[in-house]
């Protein structure tokens, strides 16, 4: 079975993060972000011995972890954010040369500027399994065009793309604190936004550009194509299920998924579970659904087989 969504900060990362002054940042293990409420981090969430063995319970052969994209990194100036996204991938290197099993990464890229030969280069590493891209560098078909020579790249070399929530948008004058909201707060109001926003952009102009690239929305999408009757009614149209689109199905269970199931059908939905912040879910629809979600579909998301 296979997990496409889970989160691991190797030890040189979260040094990093402990070394800067502003967010995003680490105060020991307290998380401070602009515009989220500060998260305690467990520490043993990030040990790479801890999470196999709890994979291995859970029946879980590849787990496919990612940079966390609400940090922002992937959205700072190119000078900034290039030694904490060296840090990421130096996980991959620790991977291969242990030879621990049960892991890949989804490689991370700057998208202000992106350094496509640095990229072409990890999207070959055997343990990296394609390109994570956060949800508001893709918000409008604008920005699709924008990044398509990147996406291009991940197309040529036959690997997929996962779209996960970006950082939150801070307001001028205005910051998010625990006491602000709960701290549940972006989880359900920024991050479904990003990732509506970013499968409707895609949707009009993804696909034209990009004919043979295999996407995933992580949180099925902000369930935007749940939207179908009102994007009809407001004069768009959903069209044909595109095969090559997927939804991560991340901290949703039974009902949500059911309804995806009635708008997209079941090929496209692959099992992620968002560790550590989420538990995973099985929705229990069956026996022959369990093994579509699991094992056959994320098979075709990652290694391209017709649905």
């Amino acid at each position: 079975m296979t997990d496409c969504h889970q989160h691991l900060w190797p030890a040189a990362f979260v040094e990093l993060l402990r070394r800067r002054h502003r967010g995003p940042r680490l105060e020991g293990w307290t998380l401070l972000l602009d515009g989220e409420p500060p998260y305690v981090v467990d520490p043993a969430a990030h040990d790479l011995v801890a999470r196999r063995a709890t994979d291995a319970a859970d029946g879980i052969d590849l787990a496919l972890l990612s940079l966390s994209s609400p940090l922002g990194i992937e959205s700072m100036h190119p000078d900034e954010s290039a030694p904490l996204l060296a840090a990421w991938h130096s996980l991959a290197d620790d991977l291969e040369r242990d030879r621990v099993e049960g892991f890949g990464l989804w490689a991370s890229v700057n998208v202000i500027d992106p350094d496509l030969a640095d990229l072409a280069t990890w999207l070959r590493h055997p343990r990296v399994h394609g390109l994570q891209v956060p949800a508001p560098a893709l918000a409008d078909p604008a920005s699709v065009e924008r990044l398509a020579p990147m996406l291009a790249l991940v197309e040529a070399a036959d690997l997929p793309v996962l779209v996960h929530p970006g950082p939150v948008l801070v307001h001028p004058g205005r910051s998010v604190e625990a006491q602000d909201v709960p701290g549940w707060w972006p989880a359900l109001t920024s991050y479904t936004a990003q990732l509506s926003a970013s499968w409707f952009a895609w949707h009009v102009a993804g696909r034209r550009l990009l004919p043979r690239l295999r996407i995933a929305f992580v949180g099925l999408a902000g369930l935007a194509p749940l939207h179908h009757e009102r994007l009809a009614q407001r004069g768009g149209e959903l069209g044909a299920i595109d095969p090559l689109v997927h939804y991560e199905t991340s901290s949703y269970g039974t009902r949500a998924i059911d309804a995806m199931v009635r708008v997209v059908g079941v090929d496209p939905l692959v099992h992620g579970s968002d560790r550590p912040y989420a538990r995973p879910t099985d929705p229990g629809l069956g026996a022959a659904f369990s093994q579509s979600l699991f094992v056959t579909n994320p098979a075709h998301l990652l290694n391209g087989a017709p649905r």
